[in-house]
């Protein structure tokens, strides 16, 4: 599944950038330069989501649930 995020990179005052991703809270990581903040906040936008795949499938709400995959954005 592809999406598209919006990342934003700030200047640290220790050097280097912090980055985040704007839509999705918990993404906020770090690199000495833009191309290393840029790789480390796509993992961190990955394991963000893949924790919160796998904390919505463990929920046990006691009635039957339908698990369906559904893209968003691609038209």
């Amino acid at each position: 599944m592809t999406n598209t995020f919006t990342a934003i990179f700030e200047e640290a005052e220790e050097g280097g950038y912090i980055a985040y991703a704007a839509e999705l809270r918990g993404t906020t990581t770090q690199g000495e330069t833009l191309e290393e903040a840029c790789e480390n906040l796509r993992d961190a936008i990955e394991l963000v989501l893949e924790g919160n795949r796998d904390i919505a499938l463990q929920k046990n709400t006691g009635r039957k649930r339908i698990c369906e995959t559904i893209t968003v954005g691609e038209k």
